[in-house]
């Protein structure tokens, strides 16, 4: 049997195990709020070759589509997330028609106008909900202990499941689908693709749909964990560029790797150390992998 001194060294070391795990877990769930806003930012740069400032206000605006309709109206937290995936989806569809296909020809124009965008959505919100945070209660109080100090809240087990599912779906449907091949075509080679007589105002609608969507839903997933404000957007977006930069430009697969490099990164920096300190290692990871690998962990060099 282990000696007393054995079990008192358990003791003494148990709650920086315990410290340990719980930063796991949370780094965990912050991978996975992480890669649906990288994922769908990929997929929109990728096939429509802009790059939307605007994405993460789409963020913000799917945490207030929850704080509208779940803690004001009293819709069910399920349906509340739906529909919130859905109505950014919409906008994301008018930012296309409206804004990306004029200037499709002009990256830099709709770099500018996704700024201009970003503002229009801020507005509303603050004209709407205010500057106050947006409180939103959790649609359970429920938790898994798995030791005294480590314990993983249903909501943020809820946020993992979800997302795993919907990039498991999204997968799916670029390997299997159609339509998915039909945006593959266009983000490696859009000049071929048309040739073959794949719409590109088709695509990017389809794109511009899901991309924007994912975002509104991690927003919505995340509103009760996060206390949603008009500008809680613009830390989520520097976030998803470091992490796109991080995987690789126009890579799907770098954008979620890349995600849990960064959260876990973070995480445990900002646990063990300080946020901003936290803050900088991320930007310093990016700088990092920039000189080692230019074109990202798994971004490939553009043919000529």
């Amino acid at each position: 049997m282990p000696d007393s001194g054995t079990f008192s060294r358990y003791r003494g070391a148990r709650p920086y195990v315990e410290l340990l795990l719980q930063t796991i877990i949370n780094a965990t769930y912050a991978a996975s709020y992480m890669a649906l806003i990288a994922v769908g930012l990929v997929l929109i740069f990728g096939v429509m070759g802009v790059v939307n400032f605007a994405h993460g206000e789409l963020y913000m605006v799917g945490a207030y589509c929850v704080v509208f309709l779940y803690a004001q109206q009293e819709f069910p937290f399920l349906l509340a997330v739906a529909l919130g995936l859905l109505f950014v989806g919409c906008i994301g569809l008018a930012m296309e028609r409206a804004l990306f296909r004029p200037l499709r020809e002009n990256p830099l124009g709709g770099l500018i106008a996704s700024i201009g965008f970003l503002l229009i959505l801020q507005t509303a919100v603050v004209l709407g909900f205010g500057r106050r945070m947006g409180h939103v209660p959790p649609p359970t109080q429920g938790k898994i202990v798995f030791l005294e100090g480590v314990v993983l809240t249903y909501q943020r087990l809820f946020v993992i499941i979800v997302t795993i599912a919907l990039l498991s779906a999204l997968w799916l449907f670029l390997k299997r689908s159609k339509f998915g091949w039909a945006l593959r075509a266009c983000a490696q080679d859009p000049e071929a693709a048309a040739l073959q007589g794949i719409s590109m105002n088709q695509t990017a609608r389809i794109a511009m749909f899901i991309g924007a969507g994912l975002a509104g839903v991690a927003g919505a997933l995340t509103a009760p964990l996060v206390s949603p404000t008009p500008y809680i957007g613009h830390g989520v977006i520097v976030t998803a560029f470091i992490i796109i930069i991080v995987g690789g430009v126009g890579s799907l697969e770098g954008a979620v790797i890349a995600a849990i490099l960064y959260a876990f990164v973070h995480t445990f920096v900002t646990t063990f150390y300080d946020g901003v300190i936290a803050n900088i290692v991320g930007l310093c990871l990016m700088l990092v992998v920039l000189v080692v690998k230019p074109t990202g962990l798994f971004g490939a060099k553009e043919r000529a």
